[in-house]
């Protein structure tokens, strides 16, 4: 803010009533202060601009981060459209290695490796619990019955190789799905970044513009002062050049006023002396410089 307290006040009654040095005393005052309140306002107005580029430079920043953010938004959708139709064609072909399991009748009874997990199950019991000669033989017979099941089975499967490659074709278009989603979740948090990015960019602009606001308060008050100051000892020197002319008015007067008398006095002397009396020195200089002779 402008400290008030240092500010010259000028009034009509100063103009009128104060002496021609009172004026030239409040006048130098008044040109001071008024320059310290430009030099205080092109501080503030530097301060100002520097504000506003920063602001700039933010706004700019922020902008940055908008574009990037719905460039990634963007790439988001194109893979979340890509997963989404590779989601859709890996079902249609699970749903036809169902189908063709259960053409096979291979949809009944357990797969292979619940099987294989039974059968470890079983030779674990037969090594580490005492068993009886039935309950071994018994064991035993269960085991092969279980490695013959799963024999039977595998040998189905890997004789139709439609299905395993169906199988395969089908788990890897679920893995290219599974890609563009991992993309999807990369991308998103990436555009994620660039939007808290931006919103914090546009924040800090904020703050630097409500800055740069009060600076120009500051300048505009600081500006203000300084014209007024200009203002006041512009009437100053005014009022010094109407003295200025009083004075000299004054002279003049003065000087036309003994011109006169010194004129009125030489004719009198010359009529003296046209009249013949005797003139000294002093009275012909007299006469001399009025040019009567």
């Amino acid at each position: 803010m402008v400290e008030e307290s240092k500010n010259i006040e000028l009034t009509e009654d100063d103009l009128e009533n104060k002496s021609k040095g009172e004026l030239i005393k409040k006048a130098g005052q008044l040109r001071d202060r008024r320059n310290e309140l430009n030099q205080m306002a092109s501080e503030r107005a530097s301060k100002r601009d520097d504000l506003n580029a920063k602001t700039r430079e933010k706004v700019d920043e922020a902008q940055e981060h908008r574009e990037k953010r719905d460039e990634l938004n963007e790439q988001v959708q194109e893979h979340k459209e890509k997963r989404n139709e590779l989601n859709a064609e890996a079902n249609e072909l699970f749903d036809k290695v169902e189908k063709l399991k259960s053409d096979m009748e291979l949809d009944e009874g357990k797969d292979l490796e619940e099987l294989e997990e039974e059968i470890e199950e079983l030779e674990f019991k037969q090594q580490t619990e005492v068993l009886s000669s039935e309950e071994e033989q018994e064991l035993i017979e269960k085991i092969e019955s279980k490695r013959e099941e799963y024999e039977e089975r595998k040998e189905k499967l890997e004789q139709n190789e439609d299905l395993e490659e169906l199988v395969e074709e089908a788990e890897e278009v679920r893995s290219e799905a599974s890609q563009h989603h991992q993309k999807v979740t990369e991308l998103a948090d990436k555009a994620q970044e660039h939007h808290n990015e931006m919103i914090e960019a546009y924040r800090e602009a904020d703050d630097i513009r409500d800055e740069a606001d009060e600076m120009h308060e500051k300048f505009v008050q600081a500006q203000e002062a300084a014209d007024r100051h200009h203002e006041d000892f512009v009437r100053v020197q005014k009022r010094l050049r109407e003295l200025d002319k009083q004075e000299e008015q004054e002279r003049k007067s003065e000087r036309d006023k003994k011109k006169e008398e010194a004129k009125e006095e030489a004719e009198e002397i010359y009529q003296k002396f046209k009249e013949g009396e005797t003139l000294d020195t002093e009275d012909l200089m007299k006469l001399q410089k009025t040019g009567l002779l």
